[in-house]
């Protein structure tokens, strides 16, 4: 179950409050597009019905930095929801659409967009992602999911230049661009990144990609 991949249900949040619509599911396709230009991604984003999107990941690691930077990098005004599902993924057949899939990824995949929405509506307004897995133990998805809480509270309380630094920093961008960029210092850049909860979330994330083994070095375990 560890090489299962990851399928993606990714819906707009309050679409129907939004003046442009067609604009919004543009720029989700186009911020989704960007993110993934240099990640590994099984089948990239594709259109259902409404205003829900569909994609597929080889790893969860992969699919939780791609989602993070559509966040940062959506127009403030546009905002997703996003639900991880680990599993099988079956092709049924081909249609003029593209594929049509079935699969334990994609029916916890609906299990986890729509408990995100309940938990979003409930209890934690900032919450945009949930991740099931299908594991007996269930560790894997408190780990995510504890992750998940932490990261989409960040993010939600970030200004807009607060997200654009963060998401340059998990494109890979030298702060030195980026300062120039935004017409400010280096230094500043790096203050900004470490009050914003920026520079944690970066960390975070190559903490989850790091092989099993560095993790443990990280944590000051055994070497």
């Amino acid at each position: 179950m560890q090489n299962e991949p990851i399928a993606l249900i990714i819906d707009i949040v309050r679409s129907r409050e939004l003046k442009d619509r067609a604009a919004a599911q543009a720029a989700v396709l186009q911020t989704f597009g960007a993110a993934t230009a240099e990640r590994s991604i099984r089948q990239a984003l594709w259109p259902t019905v409404g205003d829900e999107f569909q994609a597929v990941f080889a790893d969860i690691t992969q699919a939780l930095r791609a989602t993070a930077i559509v966040r940062l990098t959506l127009p403030i005004e546009v905002d997703c929801r996003f639900g991880f599902g680990q599993g099988e993924i079956q092709e049924i057949e081909q249609a003029a659409t593209g594929s049509i899939q079935d699969g334990s990824a994609w029916w916890r995949a609906r299990a986890a967009i729509e408990e995100a929405h309940r938990r979003e509506d409930k209890s934690n307004p900032y919450l945009r992602g949930w991740f099931v897995s299908g594991r007996a133990s269930g560790g894997a998805d408190s780990i995510v999911n504890s992750f998940l809480l932490m990261r989409d509270k960040v993010i939600t309380d970030m200004r807009p230049r607060e997200r654009r630094l963060t998401a340059g920093v998990l494109l890979g961008r030298a702060q030195s661009a980026l300062a120039a960029m935004e017409g400010i210092t280096q230094s500043a850049v790096s203050q900004n990144l470490r009050k914003s909860g920026g520079a944690a979330l970066l960390a975070a994330h190559m903490l989850f990609e790091a092989p099993s083994d560095s993790r443990v070095q990280a944590g000051g375990g055994p070497r």
